[in-house]
């Protein structure tokens, strides 16, 4: 990979409170108005978001991305991968989306963005930040999980050619360190690549170092998601017993730069590993929550003061 000469930032409907999650409440922004304003603030590149939340015609959605300038970098799919039973039905949504991702691909190619499906496990979703070992997989449930992923990386790379890269999450069953190196031994780096989130990983670890992670999962980490964790928020999340989405709805994941997230040292690294793919920014917020146009400029505002790190 070469050095980019300028660092390329997207940024992904969950900063407007569009969230993979089923059940979350509360108005969601129009995806044109989303797309509009992250353009708008200094984006040149977005994920699909849920199914169905951007349009799902080639077409239709090449000529919305294509007016604003923007580069398609990946869409998140959860399955439960946990579960045998639901590993056909995730691979044939991960392939739909994946087809669709390729028709409206440009360079970098992006990504297929597999996940757990978060939020739907009472334990894990009640400890989230503070996940304790014995709340973990067994290793039958670990074998079932990676061998799904797998299965599902290798049918979206047959059938489209493009790359999946699994997204550690709180809420789910891949969140702390040992849970990462876990779930990455035991996957295929042929197929199967890391998406590094900066927030989720600082939050997973109980308010752990992303530097760490970075120098502890680096040759696996094929795409990055810029997300802040405010430390204040985090402890009190611990101190409080607070679940995923409460945290979440406080601020868990503030703006960039307000947390504790070294992102100046992200980037150097970044740059030592001669990176030459997007970040993407992410500030998860509940439908309804925060000022997202505004969050979104400061976010942007704050990498260009950074920047310097990465040239």
């Amino acid at each position: 990979m070469k050095t980019m000469s300028a660092l390329r930032v997207g940024n992904a409907p969950c900063s407007w409170g569009s969230l993979e999650f089923d059940g979350v409440p509360g108005e969601t922004i129009p995806f044109d108005r989303m797309l509009d304003e992250l353009a708008a603030t200094g984006y040149t590149g977005t994920e699909l978001g849920d199914w169905g939340y951007m349009p799902t015609d080639p077409s239709a959605l090449g000529a919305e991305l294509s007016r604003r300038g923007l580069a398609m970098l990946g869409a998140f799919v959860p399955v439960a991968l946990k579960n045998q039973s639901a590993h056909a039905a995730g691979c044939a949504a991960a392939i739909r989306t994946a087809r669709l991702l390729a028709a409206v691909a440009t360079s970098p190619a992006p990504f297929l963005v597999l996940a757990d499906e978060n939020g739907t496990v009472p334990e894990r979703t009640h400890n989230a930040g503070r996940i304790a070992p014995s709340m973990g997989l067994t290793a039958d449930d670990w074998r079932t999980f990676a061998a799904g992923a797998d299965h599902i990386a290798k049918a979206v790379a047959d059938e489209t050619g493009l790359r999946t890269v699994f997204h550690h999450h709180c809420g789910g069953y891949v969140e702390t360190p040992d849970e990462i190196a876990r779930f990455l031994e035991l996957t295929d780096p042929r197929h199967v690549g890391l998406v590094f989130d900066t927030g989720h990983y600082v939050y997973g670890a109980g308010d752990g170092d992303a530097m760490a992670g970075l120098a502890r999962f680096g040759d696996r980490v094929w795409y990055v998601h810029f997300k802040d964790c405010a430390p204040e928020a985090a402890e009190r999340a611990r101190a409080e017993g607070w679940d995923y989405f409460t945290a979440l709805g406080r601020g868990v994941f503030c703006e960039l730069g307000h947390g504790s997230v070294d992102f100046p040292a992200v980037l150097a690294w970044l740059k030592s590993k001669r990176y030459s793919g997007y970040v993407l920014v992410e500030q998860d917020i509940l439908p309804g929550m925060g000022t997202p146009r505004e969050s979104a400029l400061r976010n942007r505002q704050y990498l260009r003061s950074i920047e310097q790190c990465f040239e």
